[in-house]
């Protein structure tokens, strides 16, 4: 599935030093604001010992992760949504991705230079989230005039957005993200087709100085932005960005061996892909044989001729069945046969609601 979370922040929060870290691209960091003007593309595998565990037990010939697309966008300056900076090309950016990982200066550094001249992570996630609003406020009142001519000949779809937008747009009047909205399921359809900026999910990635990591909490630019997250119902991630660049070059040993000397028991890397992952829904179903043992990625809530045809449009067409083992069934007995013989093997049909942690083999005909 091609989702993709975006990587925004004010200008030298760290937003390429993540991102180079992600995805090992190289996209360009320097001490400047706009060092990153066209939005990079890196996809990331997603950590999961479940693949691993997998693979000890069929002993396939490959194994293939799941991947996850991260798009490092330029720092967002004041006035973006007036044209400020690179303003117009970057809220377009940020409109083509699926959720929003927001960056957010959470260390102390006289060498590099805060747009602003001061370190303030709250102030910045305002800066940054207000210009989001504007941006969406001038979109919805453009719509608004429109759909209300509409809606007074009675017609249901326009009656129906009208009433979304009476909604939203005093929302946005008053400094509201759209996210922070209650709409039942068939506002939620409409919501989704006017790609607002702040209906999009995000995750708040606080970045902090290497000697913090071991224990973030103890940061209180963290607590500030973690108090600020709370009002939203949004996740914190804490991480030190220049820390986990250097991580990423190298191999598992050292990493490891890293990792210990810093007292952290698990890359923020890693807890950032799964974060974002979460964030937009995503789970994991695998396929174990011995050519391959290989996890896909889906939607929560899809069914299994819809997950069938993440691996090819042929399985979805001509689905019959999919035979289904729960990774922990699969963990317990060792083996798809063993799991088979204990009983615990099921056959699903076209309504089945593929769980996280599947392993499936999916009968087809076309």
């Amino acid at each position: 599935m091609s989702l993709t979370a975006g990587i925004v922040g004010l200008p030298n929060v760290g937003k390429s030093t993540l991102f180079n870290a992600i995805t090992k691209a190289g996209a360009e960091a320097a001490n400047y604001p706009f060092a990153t003007i066209d939005p990079n593309v890196g996809m990331v595998e997603v950590p999961d010992w479940r693949l691993d565990r997998l693979t000890e037990l069929v002993h396939p010939k490959k194994t293939v992760p799941t991947t996850f697309e991260f798009t490092d966008i330029a720092g967002i300056v004041k006035g973006a949504s007036k044209g400020e900076g690179l303003g117009n090309q970057f809220l377009s950016h940020i409109r083509n991705v699926d959720a929003i990982c927001h960056v957010v200066r959470c260390f102390d550094d006289a060498n590099i230079t805060h747009v602003e001249g001061r370190i303030d992570p709250v102030a910045d996630i305002d800066t940054i989230n207000l210009e989001l609003v504007l941006a969406d406020l001038e979109s919805v009142e453009r719509r608004y005039s429109r759909v209300e001519k509409i809606a007074k000949t009675k017609d249901k779809e326009a009656l129906a957005e009208f009433e979304v937008l009476k909604i939203i747009k005093p929302a946005l009047e008053e400094g509201k993200s759209v996210r922070s909205l209650e709409f039942d399921e068939d506002q939620k359809k409409i919501v989704k087709g006017l790609f607002l900026l702040t209906a999009k999910p995000v995750l708040y990635v606080a970045n902090i100085a290497e000697e913090d990591a071991s224990d973030p909490e103890k940061n209180h630019y963290v607590q500030e932005v973690k108090a600020y997250a709370a009002d939203e119902k949004a996740e914190v991630i804490a991480i030190c960005a220049e820390a986990e660049e250097e991580i990423a070059e190298l191999d598992d040993a050292d990493k490891a061996e890293f990792l210990e000397a810093m007292g952290i028991k698990e890359s923020g890397l890693d807890q950032l892909i799964r974060a974002a992952y979460k964030l937009l829904g995503l789970a994991t179903f695998f396929t174990a044989g011995e050519k391959e043992v290989r996890a896909w990625t889906f939607k929560l809530g899809m069914k299994a001729p819809q997950c069938a045809g993440v691996i090819h449009t042929d399985f979805e067409r001509g689905f019959i069945r999919a035979e289904t083992i729960s990774f922990a069934d699969f963990d317990h007995y060792g083996s798809m046969q063993a799991a088979r013989e204990a009983g615990r093997m099921r056959s699903e049909g076209k309504e089945y609601v593929v769980e996280d942690g599947d392993v499936m083999l999916f009968r087809f005909n076309v």
